[in-house]
């Protein structure tokens, strides 16, 4: 049991803001003290220029530069303090397990977050299964699907409106959870406000949506990209992550003119080549399978001094779920009018609604996080160089 002293100790952190002795964020400030001290690695990205701009890191700081962090590697393949030095500096392995403790505390349930932290292969894959199992025994009920007659359409095992009802709630619940999240996340790293921070918010905001949308910080500060394992440098995690982001927003967009097509234009689903949801979706579908299973292959052999072991069943869960999306939507495509048609559904459906019903506690999180403190950075350095957003 912990001592009076030691409960002592933490309770006055916590009302004061500081870090837990002993936890990732204390490890976190120790480094940074050390980096503040230091300041090589001032250019790379823009944890440091931030990190100069305190003296001291309160919780609500590490918690801000940990998701402004994007992993390149640079500073630790540049650090004279790095393993084996006894000051053991590795900034982006201490910055990534804050990170993924930021996931699950900022998660809404916060119990989904802590449960997909732990087992998020096996669940990501379980419940996918688990609901193309239940969609598949739904569709026998109307009949043997299995030996569907090669004219049936997806619409003729589930009609439009169905498919509508099944997934606009889970849709729903995933804006909700991760815009309480975010809501969460933004509150405690940004406490108060300005008219200086309001005067230069504009901006900001398009800097901040620029930098996010061209990853810049993931060039390594240099412009080759981040680091190898063998410390070359490389520009395809960078490549990688465009391919799966931009791939997503395809589908995603596909999916959107569909609706709009749908609804309004009168020109009812299902379509085919050359109609403008089906090039979308066939284009976003070919790059989201490209980049996640570069990412996929990138995350298996990276070294593990470059992240934090515990968020690989994370960081796996959840590209297995897009690379199964993009699969499986493909494979429907062909599998259009054949009698492996419905069992193909069936599959799709079920990664599509395990995908959706797991975003807000695995790591999409982390893009809509880490678009927060890119914006706070890009405020923050508008101000006055003695200020740091959230001082009066």
């Amino acid at each position: 049991m912990q001592s009076l002293e030691a409960l002592a100790n933490e309770a006055r952190a916590l009302a004061q803001g500081e870090p837990l002795p002993h936890s990732p964020e204390a490890e976190v400030a120790r480094q940074l003290q050390i980096c503040n001290a230091c300041r090589y690695c001032e250019g790379f990205c823009a944890v440091f220029p931030a990190m100069t701009r305190r003296l001291e890191f309160g919780q609500a700081d590490i918690h801000y530069l940990a998701n402004l962090c994007h992993n390149c590697g640079a500073c630790l393949h540049a650090c004279q303090y790095a393993p084996p030095h006894e000051f053991a500096v590795n900034v982006p392995q201490a910055m990534a397990r804050v990170r993924l403790q930021t996931y699950t505390e900022f998660a809404w349930p916060r119990a989904l977050g802590v449960l997909y932290q732990r087992h998020g292969v096996f669940l990501s894959l379980a419940l996918a299964l688990a609901l193309a199992g239940f969609l598949m025994a739904a569709m026998q009920r109307q009949g043997p699907v299995l030996a569907a007659p090669a004219d049936f359409n997806f619409y003729s095992l589930f009609p439009h409106n169905l498919l509508v009802a099944l997934f606009a709630p889970v849709f729903l619940w995933a804006v909700v959870a991760l815009g309480i999240g975010l809501r969460r996340f933004w509150r405690e790293i940004t406490p108060g406000d300005s008219a200086a921070v309001n005067a230069v918010r504009g901006a900001a905001s398009l800097e901040a949506a620029h930098d996010a949308l061209r990853l810049k910080y993931l060039d390594g500060g240099h412009g080759q990209g981040c680091n190898n394992e063998d410390d070359a440098w490389t520009l395809m995690r960078r490549r990688m992550h465009h391919a799966t982001f931009y791939g997503f927003m395809l589908c995603f967009a596909a999916t959107s003119v569909a609706t709009l097509m749908h609804y309004l234009g009168g020109a009812p689903a299902p379509y085919d080549l050359p109609s403008l949801p089906k090039l979308l979706g066939v284009a976003g579908g070919l790059s989201l399978l490209v980049g996640t299973a570069g990412l996929g292959w990138l995350n298996w052999r990276r070294h593990p001094s470059q992240g934090d072991a515990a968020q690989k069943t994370m960081d796996r869960g959840f590209i297995a779920l897009l690379f199964f999306t993009s699969l499986t939507g493909l494979a429907l495509w062909l599998a259009r009018g054949t009698a492996l048609m419905p069992v193909t559904l069936a599959l799709h459906l079920g990664v599509v609604m395990a995908l959706f019903l797991t975003l807000p506690y695995g790591k999409f999180a982390h893009g809509f996080f880490r678009g927060a403190a890119l914006l706070k950075w890009s405020l923050e350095k508008r101000l006055p160089s003695q200020l740091k957003l959230g001082d009066d």
